[in-house]
């Protein structure tokens, strides 16, 4: 990746599906950071398909070169019911992190989401948007979270989402505005900002002094537009092919690694496709990725 001050890895959604359970459903871990390691990537993030046994995953990882970057983390901090087991579960998440030497906390409320939202049954249509006392609680829990992570030496960084509570441009500066800057950082997502109506590049630096951590990730636009016109929730458009890697889709990355390239920005930015592996291989596809990154006309 040249000169870049950022360190560039790949997420194993590029492989297995993590909402859409079948896309590579027989693709083993070894594959997945075999392939890694032949693309030069030194960054992943937890797989479903990883092994849970951190002294296991250290070793099979460290002999690859690889670290692990984050592991998503659902939490329900909107129904402050939930709240104090929330944030048990969010500090055994942290323990484990920290000693698998990672440095963010990918967090992303569930409450609300068809997908995501443990209260939720599956014939239900719409994400249920947050009223007022809503987001008063998200915050709170977030910055509360947001303290643990940082007792143990991470940051907690918000990955706003397709399918969620924090998707459209005006939720991404609703939470940035209720929580507090030193707790809670932007997990900054490309693909995800296009998906939820956002320029990315409008995002990035209008947040750039939250963002702690990057997705680099691309949309087929006439994927999106079938998709909408469909009225298809969000797991429907992964099925459909709506996501891909930079590069293969409608987003321009060029004024976007040029604004972290400007900026300084020395954190990590993974690749990711999250889609059908059988049609779109992953290894082949992050070449791609790779070559169009480094064509960039960057100064």
């Amino acid at each position: 990746m040249g000169n870049y001050p950022f360190k560039l890895g790949i997420h194993p959604i590029n492989w297995v599906g993590e909402d859409v359970k079948e896309h590579g459903e027989h693709t083993t871990f070894e594959q997945i950071v075999d392939e890694i390691q032949l693309l030069g990537l030194t960054g992943t993030e937890m797989g479903c398909k990883f092994p849970t046994d951190p002294d296991v995953l250290k070793e099979e990882l460290s002999k690859r070169g690889i670290g692990l970057t984050s592991q998503w983390k659902t939490v329900l901090f909107s129904d402050p019911s939930f709240r104090e087991k929330e944030l048990a579960a969010y500090r055994e998440h942290a323990k484990y992190l920290q000693g698998m030497g990672s440095t963010v906390i990918s967090t992303c409320e569930g409450g609300g989401s068809l997908h995501f939202d443990v209260r939720r049954t599956p014939h239900e249509k719409e994400v249920l948007r947050l009223d007022e006392a809503g987001w008063q609680h998200l915050a709170e829990g977030l910055n509360a979270a947001g303290a643990i992570a940082q007792e143990y030496g991470l940051k907690l960084t918000y990955h706003h989402h397709g399918g969620t509570v924090v998707e459209s441009p005006d939720e991404i500066d609703r939470l940035m505005e209720l929580t507090d800057p030193t707790l809670v950082y932007l997990l900054f997502d490309t693909g995800h900002a296009y998906y939820g109506g956002a320029d990315p590049l409008h995002v990035l630096r209008k947040h750039y002094d939250r963002i702690a951590y990057v997705h680099l990730k691309d949309i087929r636009q006439n994927v999106l537009d079938r998709s909408r016109a469909e009225q298809a929730d969000f797991v429907t458009c992964i099925r459909n092919g709506v996501f891909t890697v930079p590069g293969d889709g409608c987003i321009d990355f060029e004024p976007i690694i040029g604004e972290l390239v400007s900026r300084g920005y020395d954190g990590w930015a993974m690749l990711e496709g999250e889609q059908d592996p059988a049609e779109h291989p992953a290894y082949e596809y992050a070449k791609q990725a790779l070559n169009y990154l480094k064509s960039l006309k960057i100064t």
